[in-house]
């Protein structure tokens, strides 16, 4: 599979992106799914969009999958994180690490995971069925979209 670390408008093929990590020198892949749950506390999600600046948040991935590669024996690595318009159950981000145990797998996997919430200029808009709309980066919680306004879709 081309592109393991990429952002994209179309869905996630997370079997592929397993296959594509999978090695004979690994026994072990951790894969995370983040996908579109219809409650974020007590307020009711019926749709998410996301919007990123590429370029950055492609430099941002890049620089996260060679911290996986020091930090563990890594076989392989992929992130994919979703653009654009997703329902309630739709896959929005995918990580997967291959690594000769599951310990290492593991505690890479979180990690990636982790530091692309926090790290990668990614944003979302909850969308409420009455039609209420928020931008939100899930590493700076209240954190503006950039050319954003509130109550701009």
């Amino acid at each position: 599979m081309k592109d393991m670390i990429r952002l994209t408008r179309d869905p996630i093929d997370y079997h592929a992106l397993t296959e594509a990590v999978r090695s004979p020198r690994c026994g072990a892949v951790a894969l995370f799914l983040g996908t579109v749950r219809e409650l974020t506390g007590d307020q009711l999600t019926v749709f998410l969009d996301y919007d990123a600046y590429p370029l950055m948040a492609e430099k941002k991935l890049a620089e996260i999958e060679a911290t996986v590669r020091d930090r563990w024996p890594v076989g392989d690595v992929a992130m994919v994180h979703r653009l654009g318009r997703l329902g309630v159950g739709e896959v929005s981000v995918a990580v997967a690490v291959s690594c000769p145990h599951r310990a290492a797998a593991f505690e890479a996997c979180r990690y990636a995971i982790d530091a692309l919430k926090e790290l990668v200029p990614i944003w979302k808009k909850e969308n409420a069925p009455d039609g209420r709309a928020e931008w939100q980066h899930p590493g700076e919680p209240g954190a503006p979209h950039p050319g954003r306004h509130e109550g701009a879709s």
